[in-house]
């Protein structure tokens, strides 16, 4: 068999991207190699431009390629309501759904103390100035309902409210078109409590 230097080496690549093991990362591989070399390349030149052009906005964090991304360039955009949600990802998925016009900033991660990362790593300061620029009336935290995501939450909101800010949180409950005795009794608990 050939030196396996140069495949070992995609393999451990490969294996950075999250949910990816050693198998998953041998098929890609291997299929790369053996059935698509024109995707590999465009594979490696997309990630070589992504990683050299794609920066954060200089006003809500997400990625972009511009100074301010697009959302942050709209004069459409309510200045009002900020959003703050957890990943770019998170971002995409609220504006799929096409019923936020306000803005947003991207904490690139959340409250993890037991991994290191606090206050400081996510940008919480940047977020605090942001939200008090004058333009802000209302904050909507949007993380995620992991304890991490429930924590940064916690520090969120106080620390807006001391600065006098209107917080509020991303509502959660039953799912439309669910059937109760099948949905999750941690659900069916906040839903009960947040009822309106």
């Amino acid at each position: 068999m050939a030196d396996s230097g140069t495949l070992d080496a995609l393999i451990d690549a490969l294996r950075r991207l999250p949910g990816v093991g050693p198998k998953s990362a041998s098929r890609m591989a291997y299929h790369l190699l053996q059935h698509d070399r024109a995707g590999a390349r465009l594979l490696a030149r997309s990630l070589e431009q992504a990683a050299a052009s794609v920066r954060h906005c200089e006003r809500c964090n997400t990625f972009t390629q511009a100074p301010l991304c697009a959302i942050c360039a709209d004069p459409r955009r309510d200045s009002g309501k900020l959003c703050v949600v957890e990943t770019p990802a998170d971002q995409a998925a609220l504006e799929r759904t096409g019923a936020f016009q306000g803005q947003y900033f991207v904490l690139m991660g959340k409250l993890s103390p037991l991994d290191g990362i606090g206050p400081k790593q996510i940008g919480l300061e940047r977020l605090f100035e942001r939200a008090q620029d004058g333009a802000v009336r209302e904050v909507i935290i949007a993380t995620n309902f992991t304890a991490e995501g429930e924590a940064t939450a916690h520090v969120i909101a106080q620390a807006l409210r001391e600065r006098g800010l209107t917080v509020t949180r991303l509502a959660r409950g039953v799912p439309a078109g669910s059937e109760l005795e099948y949905v999750d009794l941690g659900t069916i608990a906040h839903a009960l409590i947040d009822r309106h």
